[in-house]
């Protein structure tokens, strides 16, 4: 699940290729906090004391889902644009806490991944409590390290000759799943 490229993913290596080092950081500290945020909602609704409306996650999906695009044809527009207008669109979708923390809660599919897969490994430990947190810290411990290793990859592409394409290819695919997403939410 973590491995499978999709939005956070994205912005990570997009964030490592525009900004470097310390904003690929950041980028995917503030997707872990959006992750344990998320995490949090899971367990209160597996416990019982948290009961979503579908039309709740509806809403926050299509919110996400927008969001999602816009930062997929801010870095469309910069792969195109070799000017200085570039630089201007670049400052704008250059990652970082707030942005990987928006782009990482706007995903409410993690909610029902981690109210569907918790559960099935509840039993690690003799505590429901303590099964849980060890869940969440291999989560987080798993998530920063593929994250990172996708960054230091991207990282490692964008001196080659081919980083404009591989920065358009990452807009267009967010612009894809946003647009499916929101696709998934009316159909």
């Amino acid at each position: 699940m973590i491995a499978t490229p999709g939005p956070v993913m994205l912005l990570v290596a997009s964030a490592g290729l525009k900004s470097g080092n310390k904003k690929a950081l950041h980028t995917i500290v503030g997707t872990n906090l959006a992750s344990l945020v998320l995490i949090a909602t899971s367990v209160l609704i597996l416990k019982g004391f948290l009961n979503i409306s579908s039309h709740w996650f509806d809403l926050i999906k299509i919110l996400g889902c927008l969001y999602i695009a816009y930062l997929g044809v801010q870095i469309v527009r910069e792969a195109l644009s070799q000017t200085q207008q570039a630089h201007e669109i670049s400052s704008q979708v250059q990652g970082g806490f707030k942005q990987g923390f928006l782009v990482g809660i706007s995903n409410p599919k993690d909610i029902i991944f981690f109210a569907s897969f918790f559960p099935q490994f509840t039993h690690v430990t003799h505590n429901l409590d303590q099964s849980l947190i060890l869940l969440t810290l291999s989560w987080i411990i798993l998530d920063f390290a593929t994250l990172s290793v996708v960054y230091l990859g991207f990282n490692a592409l964008s001196k080659s000759k081919i980083y404009h394409k591989i920065l358009l290819g990452c807009g267009v695919i967010l612009i894809a799943v946003a647009l499916y997403g929101i696709y998934s939410v009316w159909f």
